[in-house]
């Protein structure tokens, strides 16, 4: 005691003070901790300290991006604050208490939203816990205590696991939190319109489309926070096109990537800890929120080890392509064969769904028509249109084809072979080529994901059949009265078919 004021802090022995004045510096001191732990939003993203701002960079773009994207991902590394970052701002969104430097999405309003993990348990678990405290000490998370109405309704099914909750919003209005999961599957999120929606972890697609369109009406958000452990699956690829994070958003979407070298509270011992003790495969994905393909991935070869500029190809250069039918997509790879060092260059490409077959040989026809091909062997069944052989209607339209050897581990095996020995290279221009690429991957089980595959294939078409049927541009009209010399120096010796 000094002055009649007891001193809180920076005091560690209170030996001096009598009995009753250590009783009343104990109520003190649990007071403060007491609501200290009821203000935890406060504490996050401030202009000085440990958590500020300015080191989180990552999350303050995931904020920001709020104010034009409806569809915002954080796929990030494991322990980043995923779960922070998209629980601070549906708590934001919940009270309508956004701090003076948010420059994000606002409603002036109170909201209804949703926040769901994998299980009930997870949820619990992870988003209870973050946004309401343990059970026992509701208002210690990111939701203040002061804003959290009544009591929560209890989840009669799950121990422990809190369903709704009403939430004071600054207006003087109401807003609602559901707690939801992806195992109670897809018809438990029809119904209700909500305004914001949180999924922790990656949901299932059927599960994703469903939030969205309980959003369609308000005009409302979802945010998405979780480690890609799952690989290039369909919900990553609908924020990932071609497998890549686009350096801007797309459409309504926006994601957001960040490391390891982003979340400055993680100390290098800790994080060369967890890096070791993850199976290599996942490391990417865990360290750097890199989507894994690892052993999946079916030509595990750089792209910048197979890519070159785009050159005039040599006209004594044979050239092939493979042709991949489908309805939904039918894709055309042209390569060119450098014969003198065995090396293949994939030099364009032609992807086009739903469309007539005339529509397709038109397009082949325009790169060459003396330009061999090789055709899915597929092909010469029936059409499901009328009965007639693809493969027939294919050659009527002029394409000259042959059916390719659909041997899938072979053909494969010669590709990786070739790509491993500096023997074959695609043309940079070659975007949709690149984009099968980086997805072209085994599942668990080994066998090859037949998804965004169709220039693929006729990659290994050509690679195990094609090359054999390839064919030189023909010599021009001028040739006929060249003189000999004139052709050997525009056509060499021995390339002429």
């Amino acid at each position: 005691m000094t002055n009649g004021k007891v001193q809180i802090e920076n005091v560690t022995d209170y030996s001096y003070l009598d009995s009753e004045e250590r009783r009343l510096m104990v109520m003190l001191l649990k007071e403060k901790d007491l609501r200290r732990s009821r203000r935890l939003l406060y504490t996050y993203f401030p202009d000085t300290g440990p958590l500020r701002r300015e080191l989180y960079t990552k999350h303050v773009e995931f904020f920001n991006a709020g104010k034009t994207f409806t569809e915002r991902c954080f796929m990030a590394a494991n322990r980043v604050g995923k779960t922070i970052a998209t629980g601070y701002e549906l708590v934001l969104h919940l009270t309508g208490q956004y701090p003076d430097w948010w420059d994000g999405r606002r409603f002036d309003r109170p909201v209804k939203a949703w926040a769901a993990g994998t299980t009930a348990e997870t949820t619990r678990d992870i988003l209870q816990n973050k946004l309401l405290g343990p059970l026992d000490a509701l208002g210690t998370g990111l939701i203040p205590y002061d804003c959290i109405i009544g009591e929560p309704r209890k989840d009669s099914g799950i121990p422990d696991a809190i369903e709704t909750v009403l939430i004071k919003h600054i207006t003087g209005g109401t807003s609602r939190l559901q707690f939801k999961a992806y195992k109670q599957g897809r018809k438990s999120f029809e119904g209700v319109e909500q305004d914001v929606i949180l999924l922790d972890e990656e949901p299932p697609m059927d599960i994703y489309v469903e939030c969205l369109t309980r959003l369609m009406t308000t005009k409302g958000i979802i945010l998405l926070g979780f480690t890609p452990l799952e690989g290039l699956s369909e919900t990553v690829l609908t924020f990932m096109p071609g497998g890549q994070v686009p350096k801007e958003g797309v459409g309504t979407k926006y994601v957001v990537g960040a490391t390891w070298e982003d979340a400055p509270h993680l100390e290098k011992k800790e994080k060369d800890q967890l890096y070791n003790s993850y199976p290599i495969h996942l490391r990417d994905a865990r360290s750097k929120g890199i989507p894994a393909i690892g052993s999946g991935a079916i030509y595990p070869i750089a792209e910048e080890d197979i890519t070159v500029s785009d050159f005039p190809i040599p006209e004594y250069w044979p050239q092939v392509y493979g042709l991949d039918v489908g309805w939904k997509w039918n894709g055309v790879v042209w390569v060119a064969w450098d014969r003198d060092r065995d090396i293949v260059f994939v030099t364009g490409v032609y992807k086009r769904g739903q469309a007539e077959p005339e529509v397709h040989a038109s397009a082949i026809k325009k790169r060459g028509e003396w330009i061999p091909g090789v055709i899915d062997p597929a092909a010469e069944g029936s059409n499901q249109k009328d009965g007639t052989k693809l493969l027939e209607e294919y050659e009527d339209l002029g394409l000259d084809l042959t059916p390719a050897d659909n041997s899938v581990e072979a053909g494969l095996f010669e590709v990786y072979k070739r790509m491993t020995t500096g023997r074959f290279k695609v043309f940079r221009s070659c975007v949709e080529w690149f984009e099968e690429y980086r997805i072209y991957r085994r599942d668990k089980r080994g066998k090859v994901v037949k998804e965004n595959d169709h220039l693929m294939d006729p990659t290994r078409y050509i690679v195990l059949s094609g090359l054999d049927i390839a064919k030189t541009k023909p010599i021009k009209h001028w040739a006929r009265t060249a003189s000999v010399t004139e052709i050997m120096d525009h056509m060499p010796l021995g390339r002429i078919q």
